[in-house]
């Protein structure tokens, strides 16, 4: 064991040297972390890929036969899919880069959903009010809208206070390594 004290706090603290085994598991465990992401991104790649085919058919098909509202729907739709998928793919990239977990790319695909969700409910509003629409139905509606919106607000709110401790992170001069992941490329 060796005692190393922190010029910094003053705190004396004893580390123990990592023995062979436990770096061997180390590495192993590490190996196998790269692989499920590695696989993680080529079946997100794969599906965004395929998303953006069916979307790109389904637009020629919806512009074909006169672009009704409701095509236009499954079309936004599947476009704001494709953006979801793109950022659990930038999430995998940076878990695999860093080895760390980073909250902003989650609070980002929440994001979209709401958002997407958002544009589904008013959609099927607009649909439902050429019809006829019962109360009930529209109460639900009005009330999924509304915890949608405080939702975004919330994940909104969220990320401006990640940004901002990474801006304070900066200014306070912590070193590059423990901010970078909240940062595109």
């Amino acid at each position: 064991m060796t005692r190393r004290r922190d010029p910094e706090s003053g705190i004396t603290r004893v580390e123990k040297p990592a023995g062979a085994l436990r770096g061997g598991i180390a590495v192993g465990f590490t190996v196998a972390e790269d692989v499920v992401y590695v696989s993680l991104g080529l079946l997100l790649a794969v599906s965004a890929g395929a998303l953006v085919v069916g979307g790109a058919a389904a637009l020629v098909r919806s512009l074909g036969s006169g672009a009704s509202p409701v095509e236009i729907v499954v079309v936004l739709d599947r476009i704001l899919l494709v953006l979801m998928i793109i950022e659990l793919l930038y999430t995998v990239k940076v878990s695999f880069q860093e080895h760390a977990l980073v909250p902003e790319p989650f609070l980002v695909v929440g994001l979209i959903a709401a958002t997407r969700r958002i544009l589904i409910v008013t959609a099927q509003l607009a649909v439902s009010a050429e019809k006829t629409m019962d109360e009930l139905a529209f109460r639900h509606a009005m009330l999924e809208l509304a915890l949608l919106t405080v939702m975004v607000v919330a994940l909104v709110a969220s990320l401006l206070m990640l940004r901002k401790r990474t801006a304070v992170a900066v200014a306070a001069g912590i070193g590059p390594s423990a901010i970078e992941g909240t940062a595109r490329d």
